[in-house]
């Protein structure tokens, strides 16, 4: 089993960025032409190696090659966005490892594009940015390129990719250090962990609040030891966490409302489900009913929040009362584009960029909802 932190040291000690493998500083999939642009890389590296992976690694300096990470990125979704504007898309994941010198909410983003099964070429669908439906793009040494084909897609890399993967296996040590790497990590936040079908390791670890008598967790790191992949939950959700010999079941509230009126609903269910043959396959079941509320509600919410960010806008200092509102306010705007004010959404995103620098707490619940909007929008 391929052990994913050591993966991404491999590719980046070998090789430069290649017909099989490229590095971003980032991704954005949040408007066209970022999509567009994801979308190229994913259809050439997929047309150019039709019989082994090919990777795209993501928070990696492209002049120095220093890893430096990203934002978490919880999208499970994405293969709905492939599947959605390519043709013949191949199969794709989106998985975040952690690397021990980076701050606690920042991992390097692994894409790893999957050989496909047929012989067809992978094309975009229909027009994306100034992308035309119907192209196809090949790599050529590290840049994505439009081609015309006409003959058969010839084997280059193979040999090598299995080489790298081969050197990056895991290992009885691996595992451990794993183990104990996030134990004492987590030592403040009940770290827990659990052996499924002799080989698979699963750490977690969260603070434990008692809700309606469920035990829920907040803050909680997820850890699949044996292939360094990490699940992570923000602070605006709680999770519960069942398992029996075969699966590992994580369960997300995310906790909304208005006023002092607040309840957790159920967001989505993620299931891990091992093998015997020392395999694994992560499911997702998105279960979310957002709350109901009545439009002048929500008009006279969004109005104060209008006022807030005017202000800090205008640099014009907030009273502690105003302050706690700021950072009630990215969950207005997402209750509000839920029930229908589609202008919300705008809205959420200019607080992002507005709230970056002076109020980090609110910030981070922008990027909270939003990861919520994503989970909704490709399912």
């Amino acid at each position: 089993m391929l052990n994913k932190r050591l993966l991404i040291k491999n590719l980046l000690a070998h090789n430069s960025e290649n017909s099989f493998f490229d590095k971003k500083l980032k991704i954005d999939i949040s408007n066209k032409e970022g999509k567009a642009k994801f979308l190229k890389h994913i259809c050439a590296l997929s047309n150019s190696n039709p019989n082994n992976n090919a990777y795209i690694i993501i928070g990696v300096s492209d002049e120095t090659n220093q890893i430096l990470g990203v934002d978490f990125f919880d999208d499970s979704k994405i293969q709905n966005l492939i599947n959605a504007y390519l043709v013949h898309p191949p199969k794709v994941s989106y998985e975040n490892i952690p690397f021990p010198h980076l701050p606690e909410r920042k991992v390097v983003g692994l894409v790893s594009i999957r050989p496909k099964t047929e012989t067809s070429i992978c094309a975009l669908r229909k027009n994306i940015w100034k992308y035309w439906g119907g192209t196809v793009f090949m790599r050529e040494g590290s840049i994505s390129k439009p081609k015309v084909f006409d003959i058969e897609i010839k084997d280059f890399n193979s040999k090598l990719v299995n080489e790298i993967e081969s050197h990056s296996q895991n290992n009885i040590k691996l595992t451990l250090d794993g183990v104990f790497d996030f134990i004492e990590k987590s030592k403040d936040y009940n770290p827990q962990y659990q052996v499924f079908k002799e080989y698979f390791v699963v750490c977690w670890a969260g603070k434990i609040k008692q809700i309606n008598g469920k035990e829920l967790l907040s803050r909680v790191n997820i850890e699949l030891i044996n292939e360094q992949v990490k699940l992570f939950y923000s602070d605006l959700d709680k999770v519960e966490i069942q398992y029996d010999d075969d699966k590992f079941e994580i369960l997300e509230y995310i906790h909304l409302g208005l006023e002092q009126k607040f309840a957790y609903y159920p967001l989505e269910k993620v299931s891990i489900k091992f093998q015997n043959t020392m395999k694994y396959e992560i499911e997702t079941e998105l279960i979310f009913k957002p709350p109901k509320y009545d439009a002048a509600t929500l008009r006279h919410f969004l109005n104060h929040n209008k006022t807030l960010l005017q202000k800090v806008s205008k640099h014009i200092k907030l009273t502690p009362n105003e302050l706690a509102d700021l950072e009630q306010a990215p969950s207005i705007y997402l209750i509000a584009y839920l029930n229908g004010f589609k202008t919300a959404l705008e809205a959420l995103y200019n607080a992002k960029f507005l709230l970056k620098k002076t109020y980090p707490t609110a910030h981070q619940r922008v990027k909270d909802n939003l990861r919520v909007l994503r989970k909704i929008k490709y399912n």
